[in-house]
C-alpha cells in the first residue's frame, strides 16, 4: 500500500513539476512580449514631440517602425500558440492578459494616426497574429480589445493637449470628434465587468479634458472651421 501511494504521489509531482516548467516557459516569451511594447510605445511617444507633428513623420517613421516591431510579437504570440495546449487556453490566460492589452493599445494607436479611425477587433488581432474568435485557436479576448481601447483614449487625450502646445489646432477637433463617437460606443455596452468599468470611467474624464482643450481654442479664437479641420482629415 505505501509503494501504490508513493507512486501516485510521484505522478502527482511529475505533472506538477511539467506545467512549472511549462507556466516558465510562457513566462520568458511574455517578457518578450513586454519588451516589444515597451519598444513599440517609446517610438510612438515621439508623437508628443513638438518638432515632430507633422503628419507625414508621424506615419512614415513612427507607425512604420512600429509595424515592424509588431513583427516580433506575431512570432512570440506563435510560440504561446504552440506550446499552450488548445483546451487549455484560460488555465494560463493571466500570463499574457495584461500584455496583450497594452499591445492591443498601441496597434490601435497606430491605426488612428495612419487613418485616424477605429482599429476594429478583427484588425487588431491580425496585427497581433492571434485569432479573432475563441472558436478558432489561440485568440483575442474581447475585453483585452476593449481595455486596449480605453488605454487609448487616455493616450489621445494627452496627444490633444501637447498638439494645442505645439501649435496643432486641427488635431484636438479631430481627437474630440473620435473620442466622443468611441464613447458613444462604449455607451452602448452594459459594462458588468468591474475592470472595465472602472476603465471607462476613465474614458470619461478623457473626453472632458479634450472638450475642454477644444472649448480654450474657440473662446480664444483658435479653433479651426469645419471645413479646414475636414480637409486635414482628407
Amino acid at each position: 500500500m505505501a509503494d501504490r501511494i508513493s507512486e501516485i504521489f510521484c505522478l502527482f509531482q511529475d505533472y506538477i513539476n511539467n506545467e512549472e516548467e511549462l507556466r516558465e516557459e510562457i513566462r520568458v516569451i511574455v517578457r518578450d512580449l513586454e519588451k516589444s511594447g515597451r519598444d513599440i510605445l517609446m517610438i510612438l511617444q515621439n508623437i508628443h514631440n513638438g518638432n515632430n507633428m507633422e503628419e507625414n513623420i508621424i506615419v512614415s517613421e513612427y507607425c512604420a517602425t512600429s509595424r515592424e516591431l509588431l513583427n516580433d510579437v506575431r512570432k512570440n504570440y506563435m510560440r504561446l500558440t504552440d506550446i499552450v495546449p488548445k483546451d487549455q487556453y484560460y488555465r494560463f490566460y493571466d500570463q499574457w492578459r495584461f500584455v496583450t492589452q497594452k499591445l492591443c493599445f498601441l496597434a490601435s494607436l497606430i491605426i488612428y494616426l495612419e487613418i485616424r479611425v477605429l482599429a476594429t477587433k478583427e484588425t487588431v488581432a491580425e496585427m497581433l497574429g492571434v485569432k479573432s474568435n475563441r472558436e478558432d485557436g489561440f485568440h483575442l479576448e474581447l475585453e483585452d480589445y476593449l481595455m486596449g481601447l480605453l488605454q487609448l483614449s487616455a493616450e489621445l487625450s494627452r496627444f490633444a493637449i501637447n498638439s494645442v502646445t505645439n501649435g496643432d489646432y486641427n488635431r484636438p477637433i479631430e481627437i474630440a470628434r473620435f473620442m466622443n463617437e468611441l464613447n458613444a460606443g462604449f455607451r452602448v455596452l452594459n459594462l458588468k465587468n468591474d475592470s472595465l468599468r472602472k476603465r471607462y470611467d476613465g474614458l470619461k474624464y478623457a473626453v472632458k479634458k479634450v472638450e475642454e482643450v477644444v472649448y480654450d481654442l474657440s473662446i480664444r479664437g483658435l479653433k479651426p472651421s469645419p471645413d479646414t479641420v475636414s480637409q486635414e482629415v482628407e
